[in-house]
């Protein structure tokens, strides 16, 4: 099959505005869309093999949420919040069901990209027709907010790709096990060579502004929007949990199941937070529920 065409998109936020790129898979006139939204530290270049995969029955869009990747950075980071991120995204979908007679998407959301989805799957007129949240809830862990608040904020630097690539694969030990290809795969997408020739974290250490800005009251508030949010959720749902994900448990995953869209809950073993779906054990979970 062809290769993807890199694109943008120009969104608005309270500061300004910004472009946001993406990824296009598949043939550009399929009105079947697909849209893949990766996590927090992560880019869209983590979907190539599923989206190679399923661009058969879908233009398959992967975008770099912004402040991440090729796309560009808020002048105020604190909007860097799953209400902004849903804005980019509704401005995104317009653009690539522009013309089409149904303006629907399918969604796939790892962590921060399933709670975009839930996010947006709630609004009342929500193009979602299905969605899957990869490893993600309501549930906001405070001390985890905090910790990863920390993380993302530190201006890690590397002397050579290798070095960088090295701590890609320890901090992302929990993805489960890959083979030495694909460990090198997940760091190029994310390692970029900066001027002075050492390597970094592709994304804007902005990011961490709105965790260390998080109280103990408002993360109980933002999981009580939503958990609302997740209960007006009426379209097809998959939840997928790691059997040794730390950052949706299994008793969230099992109450998940009764409320809300009542998703279907599969369980993916010896992985914790987050399956990465390069696999095709784990792409023909995705498939089998998107294509139906």
């Amino acid at each position: 099959m062809s290769e993807p065409k890199l694109k943008s998109v120009l969104c608005s936020s309270p500061a300004g505005l910004h472009r946001m790129a993406y990824k296009e898979w598949g043939d550009p006139a399929n009105t079947n869309v697909l849209v893949c939204v990766h996590g927090v530290t992560r880019v869209g270049d983590d979907f190539d093999a599923l989206a190679r995969a399923l661009s058969d029955r879908y233009r398959v869009v992967c975008p770099d949420v912004v402040g991440r990747g090729r796309s560009g950075r808020l002048r105020d980071p604190a909007l860097y919040v799953i209400p902004q991120y849903v804005a980019d995204m509704v401005t995104l979908v317009a653009r690539v069901t522009a013309g089409a007679e149904d303006e629907s998407v399918h969604w796939f959301g790892t962590s921060m990209g399933g709670l975009i989805g839930i996010g947006l799957a709630s609004l009342p007129g929500s193009p979602i027709r299905r969605l899957v949240l990869n490893d993600i809830g309501p549930v906001l862990d405070p001390v985890a907010m905090a910790r990863i608040g920390d993380y993302i904020g530190q201006d890690i630097r590397f002397k050579t790709f290798e070095e960088g690539a090295a701590y890609v694969r320890l901090v992302s030990t929990p993805f489960g096990p890959h083979s030495d290809a694909e460990w090198d795969k997940l760091a190029r997408d994310v390692l970029v060579r900066q001027p002075d020739g050492r390597w970094a974290l592709h994304y804007d250490l902005g990011l961490a502004a709105p965790f260390k800005a998080l109280t103990p009251q408002q993360v109980a508030q933002d999981e009580a929007r939503l958990w609302a949010a997740y209960d007006a959720i009426r379209c097809p749902t998959l939840l997928v949990r790691g059997e040794h994900s730390d950052l949706l448990s299994r008793a969230t995953a099992e109450e998940m199941t009764g409320r809300g869209p009542k998703p279907k809950l599969v369980e993916i073993a010896g992985v914790g937070h987050a399956p990465t779906f390069v696999r095709a054990d784990q792409i023909a979970i995705a498939r089998e529920f998107l294509t139906g």
